[in-house]
């Protein structure tokens, strides 16, 4: 285990550590890190208490050859990238980020490059206002990177919450992350929005937070394409997910049947009440640049009916 530390933190200070390659290791990426790791070096991290609400955990691992490949992207962008995605998991329950645990898998023609992946998760640690507080060191033959996110939610939403009639709506714009993979799948270079969506996803912590405050009634982070999230959350809640394809937010290039499939985008899906969202469009803006749109809403017609066209105009605020 690898879990500075000033007179105030609630962290403990870091344990001294014996000589080794994996001690070397450890004291390289804690170095890259700085003062974003705590408590460093036990056999388990030991967490503050909180009084602000409940803690929420999610794990999230990325693995070359199924989740990148090496020459699509660089290894500060694969830690990047890594991070995002571990970090949505806790936006999609609107919950604050606290800590977070990472563990490597590392063959040897990754031993040069792991200072590198260590920035990038670094940046967006920083960005969440987390620390790291632990994690694991392994050699093997495919590289990987699995980090541990634990966050703190005054009230965490849960796919399961969608009611009759309440609005659907997405953060963000689709469809970027499915554009790039099929660029380079074809041998071709993507669009730079298009790659930038997919090697520099940011979690929507902060949109998490209002939509939670603002009463969402269910939401998740969009990993599986649109399409198929929105069915997840549908089964989950016991009711159907209707999406109108032509209120979706594209990005440039992309149609609606391409955003519908795009995965890995780590947007938010959520639903409201009408009332909730109306409310919700004078606080967005002070919060955030980034936009939410209406995109359809929630039925109680048997799951399995194709989506189709909710009803209405195309909804859409944005500061």
């Amino acid at each position: 285990m690898f879990n500075s530390h000033d007179s105030s933190s609630p962290y403990r200070a870091h344990q001294a550590m014996g000589q080794g390659v994996e001690f070397d290791t450890i004291r390289m990426l804690m170095a890259r890190w700085g003062d974003l790791a705590v408590d460093i070096g036990d056999d388990a991290a030991v967490l503050p208490s909180r009084t602000d609400g409940v803690r929420v955990v999610s794990t999230d691992a990325c693995v070359e050859l199924v989740h990148f490949r090496r020459e699509w992207i660089t290894p500060y962008e694969v830690g990047h990238r890594a991070a995002a995605a571990a970090l949505s998991d806790l936006a999609a329950m609107g919950a604050r980020a606290e800590s977070v645990l990472v563990a490597f898998v590392v063959p040897p023609s990754w031993e040069s490059d792991l200072g590198a992946v260590a920035d990038g998760i670094g940046r967006q640690v920083r960005g969440a206002g987390a620390r790291i507080v632990g994690g694991n060191l392994s050699r093997g033959q495919t590289f990987a990177v699995t980090l541990t996110v634990i966050g703190v939610a005054a009230t965490p939403v849960s796919r399961a919450g969608a009611q009759v009639g309440d609005l659907v709506a997405v953060t963000g714009t689709l469809g970027g992350p499915g554009q790039a993979l099929r660029a380079w799948e074809a041998g071709q270079v993507p669009l730079a929005w298009a790659r930038d969506r997919f090697v520099a996803p940011q979690p929507r912590l902060a949109e998490g937070e209002l939509l939670a405050r603002s009463g969402a009634t269910a939401m998740l982070d969009i990993s599986d394409g649109l399409a198929a999230d929105a069915r997840h959350l549908g089964a989950a809640s016991g009711v159907t997910v209707e999406l109108d394809p032509t209120r979706l937010p594209l990005g440039p290039g992309v149609g609606a049947q391409e955003a519908l499939s795009s995965g890995e985008e780590y947007e938010l899906l959520v639903t409201l009440t009408p009332a909730a969202f109306a409310a919700l469009a004078g606080q967005w803006g002070g919060v955030t640049a980034v936009p939410l749109t209406v995109i359809g809403m929630v039925s109680g017609v048997a799951e399995g009916r194709a989506a189709g066209a909710a009803a209405g105009g195309h909804d859409h605020f944005a500061r």
